[in-house]
C-alpha cells in the first residue's frame, strides 16, 4: 500500500466532503431521524456521496455511517478498508454552533493507521499517517491540499507544546454522561484547578492530539466511525487511546460496531 497517496486521496475527499457539508449549513435544511433517532440531513448523505467519489479510485471497500449495513460475514475478510464518517456530530451542524467534522481512516486489520479530521466551518484540517507522522494546519485560500509533501511542510507536527497551562480535560457537549462527570470529580482530587473544555463531534480527540488537552474519558456510547480517524491521529502523536474494558487500543471492524467506553490521554 501506498500510504502517503491513501493519505492525500483522503484528504482531497475530506475536503469535498466538507464543501457539501457546507453548502447546506449556509441554508434552511430539514433533518430527518434514522431508526434510532440520530438525526439525519441532506448534508450527511452529500458528503457521503462526494467521499465515497474521492476514496473509490482505489478500489478499497468504505464503511460509512451512511452505509453501515453491510454484514459482519462480508466484512470481516477486509485486510484494508475506508472507515468513514461524512459529518461527525450531526447535532452540532444543526445548533449551528460549528463543531461538527468530516472523519476519513484507513483500517487495517482492526487498526486505524490513517487518520483525516476536517472542520469545514474553520477550515482546519487534520490528519496521520503511520510512517509520516501526524499534523495540523489552519487551511487558507490557496492551501495545497493536493499536494500532500507541500500540505506536509506548512503543517505543525503534532503535539504541539503548550506551556504553562493547567491539566485540562476535554468531553462531549451532547453527551455527558453520569459516568464522565464522576471521573472529571475524581480528576479534581489530583488536580483542583482543573480547567474544562466542552465539544462536539472528534474535535475532542484532535485536542488531546494537539495537546490543548490531557485527557478525554468517553462513557457514553460511540460508534467505530466517530472515533477510528481520530485515534490515528492521536496515537501517531503518541497518545493512548484506551478500551475502559480491555485496557488496550480499541480494535476496529468487530461484529458489532459500537465502541466500548474509552479513555483518550
Amino acid at each position: 500500500m501506498d500510504i502517503k497517496n491513501l493519505l492525500q486521496q483522503a484528504v482531497i475527499a475530506s475536503i469535498k466532503g466538507g464543501e457539501e457539508i457546507l453548502k447546506v449549513y449556509e441554508t434552511p435544511f430539514d433533518v430527518e431521524h434514522k431508526s434510532d433517532n440520530s438525526p439525519l440531513t441532506i448534508a450527511d448523505k452529500n458528503a457521503h456521496s462526494a467521499i465515497c467519489k474521492y476514496l473509490s479510485e482505489n478500489q478499497l471497500p468504505v464503511l460509512s455511517e451512511e452505509g453501515k449495513n453491510i454484514e459482519y460475514a462480508e466484512r470481516k475478510n477486509w485486510e484494508y478498508f475506508w472507515m468513514v464518517d461524512p459529518l461527525d456530530g450531526t447535532k452540532e451542524f444543526i445548533k449551528r454552533n460549528g463543531e461538527f467534522t468530516v472523519n476519513i481512516a484507513l483500517i487495517h486489520n482492526q487498526r486505524s493507521i490513517l487518520g483525516v479530521i476536517y472542520i469545514p466551518v474553520t477550515n482546519v484540517l487534520y490528519f496521520a499517517a503511520e510512517g509520516i507522522g501526524s499534523f495540523k494546519i489552519e487551511m487558507t485560500e490557496g492551501t495545497p491540499y493536493n499536494e500532500i509533501d507541500q500540505l506536509i511542510k506548512g503543517a505543525q507536527t503534532l503535539p504541539i507544546s503548550h506551556n504553562n497551562r493547567k491539566f485540562t480535560v476535554v468531553a462531549s457537549r451532547s453527551h455527558l454522561s453520569e459516568e464522565t462527570q464522576m471521573f472529571i470529580e475524581g480528576l479534581k482530587t489530583q488536580h483542583p484547578d482543573l480547567e474544562f473544555i466542552s465539544s462536539g463531534s472528534s474535535i475532542k480527540l484532535c485536542l488531546v492530539a494537539e495537546g490543548s488537552a490531557d485527557v478525554y474519558p468517553r462513557f457514553a456510547p460511540t460508534m467505530e466511525w466517530d472515533t477510528a480517524a481520530g485515534q490515528a491521529i492521536c496515537e501517531i502523536a503518541g497518545k493512548l487511546v484506551i478500551d475502559y474494558q480491555t485496557n488496550t487500543s480499541l480494535q476496529y471492524n468487530k461484529a458489532n460496531l459500537l465502541n466500548n467506553w474509552f479513555t483518550v490521554r
